[in-house]
């Protein structure tokens, strides 16, 4: 579904990504732990296809599409979505605006027809029940006055509404309370446990993987992943840390 093949990349001319390789399929869930600095945000506003992050060196490729050959627009179409470490405001946008106008972008993409107010609004409250979050919140400026674990829930509300194939969650999990990290973890299990559909999850701690348990763990380093596994990865990890494994 979603595969790197020896992957370099720079930001602001400076090396980040040093050949990194990595496949994921359709039904699993693969979790990617590493020190600070490691390139893990980086793996992600890559695929993503954020501006300033520069591919110097190997390929990536969605459901046998050249993902790098694609706009961002393009890649959220074709069933990529992105979680963002520090979700933004967007001021004088509300939310039920930005995601009907959004998914009815991405569903004229794939020839589809535009979901009415009434449908949308069905599928949103549904959607926002998963997460625990009331309807009248998806009525506010997108993240505008939310809490830290507000803006990761309202994310996941998105995630769940446009529906993708595969999610990159780049660090879903900081400040996030005991709580909302269980009702984030909930979502993710109900919107992309599925098989047709593949997650890859950016975190730095072993909590998260309590709720959303993954099928494989790899530890990046310097660019590159340096050691692969399964769940028992993660606790190993949390109980030595990377010094050793990233040295």
């Amino acid at each position: 579904m979603l595969k790197i093949e020896n992957l370099h990349a720079t930001v602001a001319d400076k090396p980040i990504l040093k050949g990194l390789s990595l496949a994921i399929n359709a039904g699993e869930i693969h979790a990617i732990m590493g020190p600070n600095g490691a390139g893990k945000s980086t793996l992600s506003y890559v695929l993503g296809g954020r501006p300033g992050y520069e591919v110097t060196e190997g390929s990536a490729t969605f459901d046998e599409q050249n993902l790098l050959d694609m706009d961002p627009h393009e890649r959220a179409a074709a069933g990529l979505f992105l979680g963002f470490q520090y979700p933004v405001e967007i001021p004088g946008v509300s939310n039920v605006q930005f995601l009907r106008e959004s998914l009815n972008a991405q569903r004229k993409a794939r020839g589809q027809e535009p979901l009415s107010g009434g449908d949308f609004l069905k599928l949103a409250r549904e959607k926002a029940g998963l997460l625990k979050m009331d309807m009248d919140m998806l009525k506010r400026p997108v993240n505008v006055g939310f809490s830290g674990g507000e803006k990761k829930r309202n994310e996941m509300v998105q995630m769940g509404i446009l529906d993708p194939k595969v999610a990159i969650l780049d660090e879903t999990d900081s400040g996030l309370d005991i709580d909302a990290l269980r009702i984030v973890g909930d979502g993710i299990n109900a919107i992309m446990r599925r098989p047709d559909k593949a997650v890859l999850l950016i975190t730095h701690y072993q909590r998260l993987l309590d709720y959303v348990q993954p099928d494989f763990v790899h530890v990046l380093a310097a660019g590159r992943i340096v050691k692969s596994g399964g769940p028992e990865l993660a606790l190993e990890l949390e109980r030595e840390g990377y010094a050793e494994i990233a040295a």
